[in-house]
């Protein structure tokens, strides 16, 4: 006698960490600088591409309309993201924040996929990457 088995209650669905997560401090600096700049419904593009002192580098930049391959991630915190297919790579659950310092501010990711940083925040290496920025010097 065969009985049916049920794989969820074996096996519960693991929830996937959210592609990339925002802090209000950064949202509400992106959400001002759109009413600035008079572009409020345009998407905040987060990237990776090669370079920076630890072999990749982080960007970010406003666009109108989604890619071609894009995930559209909306809202974080009330702000469209798009993030190529690429990025999404190395930035799943990566947190965008912005930091308001003494020594002045700006916007950082804090990224679980780098093994190393370099000193300003704004590179990284992820697991199985070349550092073919020179491996963390000075910024």
């Amino acid at each position: 006698m065969s009985a049916l088995i049920d794989t969820q209650t074996i096996m519960p669905m693991v929830e996937a960490p959210p592609l990339v997560i925002m802090t209000d401090s950064a949202a509400n600096v992106i959400r001002n600088l759109l009413q600035e700049k008079n572009i409020p419904d345009y998407a905040l593009r987060v990237f990776v591409s090669g370079g920076g002192c630890s072999g990749m580098q982080y960007g970010m930049q406003f666009e109108k309309e989604a890619r071609a391959g894009d995930t559209i991630v909306e809202p974080v915190e009330g702000v469209k993201v798009l993030i190529d297919a690429q990025s999404a790579y190395y930035l799943t659950g990566a947190t965008v924040d912005y930091v308001d310092s003494l020594m002045g501010g700006g916007f950082r990711i804090d990224n679980p996929q780098a093994v190393s940083s370099c000193g300003c925040g704004h590179s990284f290496r992820a697991e199985g990457s070349s550092s073919a920025g020179g491996g963390g010097g000075g910024c």
